[in-house]
């Protein structure tokens, strides 16, 4: 017999945060989150996210053990402004019983029709920022920090259940070797020159805490005509200002500004966390921070996490000025590949920015639903 039990106390969301960890014992792909991390954003009292929404955490057990577990989610944000009358599904991990899948997609269910909403969606967490999908090609290959991993037997379990397919997300990878700096060095010098732009890198985290706001508004105005897309409020971006922007190394975040310093591009880049993140097993301490200090200082693999142009500068050629910022910093700290997050199969002018660095995709996820 299933049983379906609410986590609510912090005992019952740390073993609703550790049963991936049994799931995948000794799966070498999968990648685990830090567990305070986790912790941290399903509380209610610091997560900004659950300002304009609501979530629950189920587990499923079966003779007393955990085999499963979901989080329904319902972004108030994207059902009042954007009307989409939608209950998210998320942090999804089960053993392989479609029954178990069934019953905890049942809570999800409850939900939305307690609210009167019209289908279901996921994987995906509260914002754009939280990870999205489930992984359909690629269970070959080793995730990020910021993607789930999952055994092939979800998209099974989905697709007999009824659900069907809403996004669709590639990943690619590309080594740095790929990157000919002929290709946008030339570019750079006269696009700065026509358009009075000038690029601003960092060395220290406390100087580019005064941008942050402003690049959080130039995310939100770059991705506004996404259809997935949820803004990021104010309260948000003081969170994700705290949360991530000291783990970034500030040499990774770069900048474009017009003639007034007006912010007009932005991207951020991640060393990869994977190898050390599979070594603490979700614990920083007492060693686990060390592992992770040190992958900030020497990865040689990087993630391309965000970019951002503004729309009336988005087919000018301004990533070239980026790239050239990036193609000077790589260098100098030997990297030797570069990881993309997904990106949505439809968001053309993304994958037109890699083109001639011939990434190969190797994950692909996506994104499924079901009407109520």
């Amino acid at each position: 017999m299933i049983t379906i039990k609410e986590a609510k106390s912090k005992k019952e969301l740390t073993e609703y945060i550790k049963f991936p960890f049994s799931l995948y014992k000794d799966n070498p792909y999968w990648v685990p989150p830090i567990i305070a991390d986790e912790l941290e954003s399903f509380d209610k009292t610091k997560n900004p996210a659950f300002d304009n929404a609501e979530a629950y955490f189920y587990l499923a057990y079966r003779d007393n053990k955990i085999v499963g577990r979901i989080t329904a989610i319902i972004n108030w944000s994207e059902v009042n402004n954007q009307h989409k009358r939608k209950v998210r599904f998320g942090w999804f991990d089960v053993i392989d019983d479609i029954e178990v899948t069934k019953a905890l997609l049942e809570k999800v269910f409850e939900l939305g029709r307690k609210h009167n909403l019209e289908h279901a969606e996921g994987p995906m967490g509260f914002s754009n920022l939280d990870k999205v999908g489930v992984l359909t090609e690629g269970y070959d290959q080793i995730g990020t920090m910021i993607t789930w991993y999952n055994h092939a037997y979800y998209v099974t379990h989905l697709e007999q259940l009824g659900f069907v397919v809403e996004k669709q997300y590639i990943e690619s990878i590309f080594p740095f070797s790929n990157v000919k700096p002929e290709l946008f060095q030339k570019a750079t010098a006269l696009i700065k020159k026509r358009y009075g732009l000038k690029s601003l890198t960092f060395t220290k985290t406390k100087d580019i805490m005064p941008h942050v706001d402003k690049m959080f508004d130039l995310f939100n105005e770059s991705y506004a005509k996404l259809a997935s897309f949820v803004a990021i409020s104010d309260i948000q971006k003081e969170y994700f200002k705290k949360k991530y922007i000291s783990f970034i190394n500030p040499e990774y975040i770069k900048f474009v500004v017009d003639e007034n310093d007006k912010l007009i591009a932005f991207s951020i880049v991640m060393p990869s966390f994977t190898e050390a993140l599979q070594k603490i097993k979700g614990k920083l301490f007492p060693f686990g921070f060390l592992h992770l200090l040190k992958a900030k200082k020497h990865s040689k693999d990087v993630v391309f996490y965000l970019i951002g142009v503004q729309p009336e500068y988005q087919n000018k050629g301004v990533t070239a000025i980026i790239f050239d910022e990036y193609y000077k910093t790589f260098s100098e700290k030997g990297i030797r590949n570069c990881i993309r997050t997904p990106e949505l199969l439809e968001n053309n002018a993304i994958h037109l920015l890699w083109k001639n660095f011939d990434p190969i995709i190797h994950c692909q996820r996506k994104t499924y639903l079901k009407n109520l």
